[in-house]
């Protein structure tokens, strides 16, 4: 079984139809379960109301299997903090992926953001 943790960027590209979402949803479509901790939803709901873009959002967030640790996740957060700093939000999601990737096995890390990107690849996760 192909997983994937998805961030909330690329949800939001999708949302908001920004070049290129027509191929991330050919991606996504590539892993039999996505994955993300509900904070996404609050991002992209967030996002949405910014650009005050008209729509819903619950045809997106049903591909989305949601996790929610049962347990602090500090050891992740100082795997990540020593490989480098990232926004408060990027570093729940990547010890969110962090954690599930010790119960799951292999599992890829997608966004679009460079630099939780290259963090996530230096953990070990594939990427975009």
């Amino acid at each position: 079984m192909k997983n994937a943790y998805v961030d909330s960027s690329c949800f939001v590209a999708i949302a908001l139809g920004e070049p290129g979402y027509r191929d991330l949803l050919s991606l996504l479509s590539r892993f039999d379960r996505l994955l993300s901790s509900n904070l996404l939803e609050a991002e992209l709901r967030s996002a949405l109301a910014r650009e005050a873009a008209p729509g819903t959002i619950k045809n997106l967030v049903a591909w989305v299997s949601w996790i929610y640790p049962a347990r602090r996740l500090t050891p992740e957060f100082g795997q990540v903090l020593e490989i480098g700093t990232v926004k408060g939000a990027d570093l729940w999601h990547l010890a969110c992926a962090l954690s599930l990737r010790t119960t799951m096995g292999p599992i890829s890390f997608l966004t679009l953001d460079n630099g939780q990107g290259d963090i996530a690849r230096a953990l070990g996760f594939p990427g975009l």
